[in-house]
């Protein structure tokens, strides 16, 4: 994947919807940006992109957040050789509070 191809992708997720529909799909984007349905959902599932839930889906507000994502896809997808990638998603804070039963 190009830089281009992961700030298209991330920025359109993001900032639009397809015509027809309220949010975008794996394959709805797919098509749109001519990349394969699993790149798209790899790249979701990496940084936690999920349209289709438009209740939990928070934009990020890091203006480094492009380069990140691009950083992070490119070590899934090409790992340098002889070496181990490891992902760990934390989950929000209020998810962890509310897990907990408490206030803060």
């Amino acid at each position: 994947m190009t830089d281009e191809q992961v700030a298209a992708l991330v920025s359109k997720t993001l900032e639009s919807a397809p015509k027809n529909a309220t949010h975008w799909s794996t394959r709805s984007m797919a098509k749109e940006l001519g990349l394969s349905q699993s790149t798209v959902s790899r790249i979701w599932r990496a940084f936690g992109l999920q349209p289709h839930r438009s209740e939990t889906f928070k934009l990020s507000t890091d203006p480094y957040f492009i380069d990140k994502v691009h950083d992070v896809v490119g070590l899934y997808l090409d790992p340098p050789e002889r070496a181990l990638v490891f992902w760990w998603e934390s989950r929000p804070r209020t998810a962890a509070r509310a897990r907990r039963g408490g206030n803060g």
